[in-house]
């Protein structure tokens, strides 16, 4: 019997793969066989994680790119038509928080920041990466989102509407793109351990009180979050498009 999760012979591209939890799930497709493209701002990172999965026995390349710069998302697209000739998966996972506080004080600069990587970055990249799916009349997209998305926090008003807004883009996708092939899904992460969260988990007041609330009684590692996304690209999810695939230990039951 074939093995539902195993994806040799796909091209996956992962936005923000050179840290947290953009890496953790670079590796772990790359364990199950696809071949990856591990991109962020800054490509030195990115070529780390090439070649820790490289160095595995996994394939992957490196590539810069900025999602809040549209042409950027174009231009690493044409590279891995170039390099690859196929996109089989995207993961939409790089994202952007640059203010902590309150909305009145926020300035305008920060919101706009926010807004074109978490909303304008996941939406081009995902029709990017949809028109090379479609004409190969398969593929699979995964949006990381957050529990934010259903439950704002205190100080992240703008980061919370944007995640919000991914869950609903997710649905829009997976209604509009179904029928020619393409599955579009979320991955609602709770809060977990990277230097993107950093201000609350080594925050030792903050991090107490978020393990108070969370039912099982921590915060994530980045590993926990990649097993879901092996799913929701797999042929185990075949049938599966429009889900958000919560992982945050119990936070929204």
């Amino acid at each position: 019997m074939a093995d539902e999760f195993d994806l040799a012979g796909r091209v996956a591209f992962v936005t923000g793969a050179s840290r947290g939890i953009g890496r953790a799930i670079a590796l772990s497709l790359a364990r199950h066989g696809a071949t990856v493209v591990a991109a962020s701002r800054k490509i030195e990172g990115c070529e780390a994680v090439a070649a820790e999965i490289r160095a595995a026995g996994g394939q992957a390349t490196a590539l810069a790119c900025h999602i809040g710069e549209p042409e950027q998302i174009t231009a690493a697209m044409q590279e891995i038509d170039r390099r690859h000739g196929r996109l089989d998966i995207l993961v939409n996972n790089a994202a952007t928080n640059p203010y902590f506080g309150p909305a009145l004080d926020m300035e305008l600069a920060a919101y706009q920041k926010t807004v074109d990587v978490n909303i304008r970055g996941y939406f081009w990249a995902s029709v990017e990466a949809a028109r090379r799916m479609i004409a190969r009349g398969k593929g699979a997209i995964v949006n990381v989102a957050s529990v934010n998305a259903f439950r704002p926090m205190d100080g992240q008003a703008v980061y919370s509407m944007t995640k919000a807004a991914i869950v609903n883009m997710t649905q829009a996708l997976a209604r509009e793109w179904a029928r020619q092939g393409v599955r579009v899904n979320a991955l609602v992460p709770g809060l977990v351990e990277t230097r993107f969260a950093a201000a609350i988990h080594q925050n030792e007041k903050l991090r107490a009180a978020m393990e108070r609330l969370v039912p099982m009684g921590r915060i994530a590692q980045p590993e926990e979050m990649a097993g879901a996304v092996v799913y929701l690209v797999s042929d185990a999810a075949s049938y599966t498009t429009g889900s958000c695939l919560t992982a945050d230990g119990g936070w929204l039951a």
